[in-house]
């Protein structure tokens, strides 16, 4: 294949190499080697990649092309030209290696792309694009901008995401994707506006379309998420830890061919709705698609290419969306009596295991990835892996599983919207790789993903499995409240003050030793921290809050064992962060908590026979306090304590002026809420020791905390 210039000797032999020679290089190792030759490893990457992508758009016939979008959910051509080189710009400049902008208006109009968040979604906005020829200047100044950086910023390795050359490498891998989803945009353009080119050669092979069979894949464990001092680049939602036991499962030995698919097609599957989900079934209705979409009947199926149609090769893989492949596949359960569907990202990284898939290394690859074979697919029977085919290569896979972060998954923070808006169950992710993929797609560890109704260069393989595809937590909370006391439970501390959750936990499982630590009660629990902390030592801790949104969120922490939230930074920027039973070693703790919501003033007579009931920052909001310490005597076991911890605000938009215990003058006499406790109390409970203050802080933005001190008071329940 016949690709861009890379350096002095190509300059003086333009004909670059053909097919198959490496031309195209891999992505750098960034830990090792010598820092000169690494540095001229990484202009060569960024040149090899800039002008590949930069001569992608000859495919184009003529200036025209540019302009007319080829399909009305993104923008028209012209956008993606100038795209990725105001991305360089943009990540440098945030970075500090550049001081100002190259062309402002160039960077404004580039900036940001349309993600194609809905099949109905149709944008009709107008921009006043320049010229083809202007952005092919404004991508000559960039070009040379990154390459006097790369040839004059001081490198240290490893190359990690702390060091200064991160960006420019996030530059050059960005561009790669674009690359591909730059050619799928091509090939969904009018024939007329494309031309084939030599140094953009299709497969010319075809044959008999193999019939598809189901092997055995034992089970096993994964262990998969990139350590953050991986030797390879990679995007944030590839970072932290997942690791799940697979249940043994049989995949199809091949790729679903276009001669498999076509008897979905002719058996009537895009007219049977019992085979689509409700999300697909709107797709497909909304888009009257009858057969996949790159299909062309011309008296005779005819396949579309990025650059032209050719008759129909039934050995290459059919290329379908996720609602097409899912359609499949239910089609295949009534057909053959097994539970058919696509394996979730767990179960494709066991068959790149058993089929002994590894990394791509810097050879040739056996399989149809990174341009060193064509520029279209080839038939599914090219490139064997163990005893299956495609396990890499050819087109991407769609899998069930929906993205998600991995356990201490965290944003850069020069890209902090590169995964995290499409953590919201709707976006499927995709595995392997197409013809097209290059650098850091065609990792193992690469993670990318789509909207069910997306086209990429993309099919799939199916499993018989027994078992349910599930799909992991992908959901961040956002709600500012709820974000800011899940960091107040879980998360991190500020300025040397103990987790109040916690510290409260402590000295009420201090106070009660010697006594029963059957049952606690955790009123006002909030998210749940207290509870779980007592449950290290009480054989079951109810937490009780008035707010559902609290209540659910430590429920989901008990059932799941995490938490995720978006954590305010300032203004609209947020940080993400998941935590964990297991990060605070609560783990066993989860099965002794039961989370309700409920009214502290008026509990439910279930809520009884406790050895412990703690009140935390309760008392000053509840809108009958009295009727809350008198009820306490009937719940409390004898010798069982009351803790009550509160910093005493009390408002009259939370507790009538009548009703608060204290705070206020009477007989023109000071009644402090500690007056008005002892009075409320003192018929059932002994006050244990002295008050005491502990503190809290509450963090709401990274420059604003609440610090705050609680009055703790320990009550003991007399005897009855």
């Amino acid at each position: 294949m016949t690709l861009p210039i890379q350096n002095a000797e190509e300059m003086a032999n333009p004909c670059a190499a053909p097919v198959g020679s490496m031309a195209f290089r891999r992505t750098p190792n960034l830990r090792s080697g010598n820092t000169e030759d690494k540095r001229k490893e990484i202009a060569l990457y960024f040149t090899n990649t800039f002008d590949t992508y930069t001569r992608l758009f000859d495919c184009l016939r003529d200036d025209t092309g540019f302009y007319q979008k080829p399909i009305p959910l993104r923008h028209p051509l012209i956008f993606y030209l100038g795209h990725t080189a105001t991305f360089f710009v943009n990540k440098l400049l945030l970075a500090k290696l550049i001081p100002e902008r190259i062309n402002p208006h160039m960077e404004s109009i580039f900036a940001v792309g349309v993600d194609e968040m809905s099949w109905d979604d149709l944008s009709e906005e107008n921009y006043d694009w320049p010229s083809v020829s202007a952005v092919k200047e404004y991508r000559a100044k960039v070009r040379a901008a990154v390459l006097n950086i790369i040839n004059t910023l001081n490198l240290v390795l490893p190359i990690d995401w702390e060091n200064t050359w991160w960006p420019i490498i996030m530059g050059i891998e960005h561009e790669r994707i674009h690359l591909e989803t730059s050619s799928v945009l091509i090939r969904q353009h009018e024939l007329a506006k494309v031309k084939p080119l030599p140094h953009w050669p299709r497969c010319q092979e075809t044959g008999q379309a193999p019939t598809n069979k189901l092997l055995s894949v034992s089970a096993g464990k994964v262990s998969i998420g990139k350590s953050f001092d991986s030797a390879f680049y990679g995007w944030d939602n590839e970072y932290g830890h997942h690791t799940a036991d697979v249940a043994e499962f049989k995949a199809s030995q091949y790729l679903v061919s276009n001669q498999e698919f076509l008897e979905f097609v002719e058996g009537g599957g895009y007219q049977q709705n019992r085979f689509w989900s409700e999300e697909g079934l709107a797709w497909r209705q909304y888009t009257a698609a009858k057969h996949p979409t790159f299909w062309c009947w011309r008296n005779g199926w005819f396949l579309r290419l990025m650059t032209e149609e050719i008759a129909m090769p039934w050995d290459w893989p059919a290329e379908v969306n996720y609602h097409e492949a899912k359609a499949f596949c239910e089609w295949k359960t009534v057909e053959t009596g097994l539970h058919i569907r696509m394996p979730t990202e767990d179960e494709w990284y066991r068959l790149c295991s058993q089929a002994g898939v590894a990394e791509l290394g810097n050879k040739i690859a056996d399989a149809n990835l990174h341009l060193d074979h064509f520029a279209s697919s080839c038939p599914v029977t090219r490139h064997q892996h163990g005893s299956w085919f495609d396990v890499v290569g050819n087109v991407w896979q769609w899998t069930e599983t929906p993205i998600y972060p991995f356990n201490d998954f965290k944003v850069h923070p020069l890209y902090d919207d590169f995964t995290t808006p499409t953590f919201d169950g709707k976006h499927n992710i995709i595995k392997g790789g197409s013809w097209i993929s290059s650098g850091n797609e065609t990792r193992l560890s690469a993670r990318y993903a789509f909207r069910r109704h997306f086209f990429q260069h993309a099919g799939f393989r199916y499993i018989a499995s027994n078992v349910a595809a599930s799909s992991p937590n992908a959901y961040y909370e956002s709600d500012k409240l709820l974000s800011e006391y899940a960091e107040f439970h879980f998360g991190d501390t500020f300025y040397g003050v103990e987790n109040f959750p916690k510290a409260l936990a402590t000295i009420a499982l201090e106070a009660m030793k010697g006594k029963a630590t059957g049952k606690a009660l955790d009123l006002g629990c909030a998210c749940g921290r207290a509870s779980f902390e007592l449950a290290r030592q009480f054989e079951h801790v109810d937490g009780i809050d008035f707010s559902a949104n609290f209540t659910s969120l430590a429920a989901k922490m008990a059932e799941q064992g995490e938490v995720r939230y978006a954590r305010v930074e300032e203004g609209d920027l947020v940080s993400y962060h998941t935590r964990t039973l297991q990060q605070l070693g609560l783990e066993d703790s989860a099965s002794r908590v039961s989370f309700f919501q409920g009214d502290a003033c008026n509990l439910k007579p279930q809520f009884t026979g406790y050895d412990l009931v703690l009140a935390a920052n309760l008392i000053d909001r509840l809108y009958q306090p009295r009727r809350f310490l008198a009820d306490m005597a009937h719940r409390i076991n004898a010798g069982g304590l009351l803790l009550i911890a509160s910093p005493y605000t009390w408002l009259a938009e939370h507790t009538p002026k009548e009703e608060w215990i204290g705070g206020f003058k009477k007989d023109g006499e000071n009644v402090t809420t500690l007056d008005g406790l002892k009075a409320q109390l003192a018929t059932h409970f002994t006050l244990v020791g002295e008050p005491r203050k502990v503190p809290f802080v509450i963090r709401e933005t990274q420059h604003k905390f609440q610090h705050t001190l609680s009055e703790l008071t320990i009550w003991e329940r007399k005897p009855r």
